[in-house]
């Protein structure tokens, strides 16, 4: 079976595993600087949950728009056009595994009184991320395979 006979076959576009794990995990790269980086600065500057979470989840999505954003310039596109295509790209990705990463941070008991020194902290933050990264990354491979999200990234790599 040649690769367009596949395509067809299957119904979809590039929306295999593989191509949606690597999306997703472009975006859970950006997602966990961002995110460790504004608990590491909310935790040092003493501030409470709330507004450390909200750092947090900031600079996740601030991280994980700028991964895809060089990536995307890297492949030749103008700032205006990469930003266009990062949003559409990563927004859904990131707002689904923060939400799952928060959730579970937030469930964990004792993990929001933790500190950065307490394993518990890490656990249940790295425990959130890797089920945030079972739960997008289907998510990203249905969009993958309706020519959104991350296919539209992928055009241009």
């Amino acid at each position: 079976m040649d690769h367009s006979t596949h395509h067809a076959a299957t119904g979809h576009g590039h929306a295999t595993w593989a191509t949606a794990a690597k999306a997703t995990l472009h975006c859970l790269t950006g997602c966990a600087v961002g995110e460790i980086l504004g608990m590491v600065i909310g935790t040092a500057l003493l501030w409470g949950n709330v507004p450390t979470m909200i750092l947090a989840i900031a600079l996740a999505f601030v991280f994980g728009y700028s991964f895809t954003l060089f990536a995307v310039m890297r492949a030749g596109l103008s700032l205006r056009a990469a930003v266009k295509v990062a949003l559409a790209a990563d927004t859904v990705s990131i707002a689904v595994m923060e939400l799952v990463d928060n959730a579970i941070i937030a469930l964990t008991p004792g993990a929001m009184e933790a500190q950065l020194s307490d394993g518990l902290f890490w656990s249940a933050l790295l425990g959130g991320f890797a089920v945030a990264f079972l739960i997008t990354t289907p998510v990203n491979k249905w969009m993958i395979g309706r020519g959104k999200g991350h296919a539209v990234a992928h055009a241009h790599h």
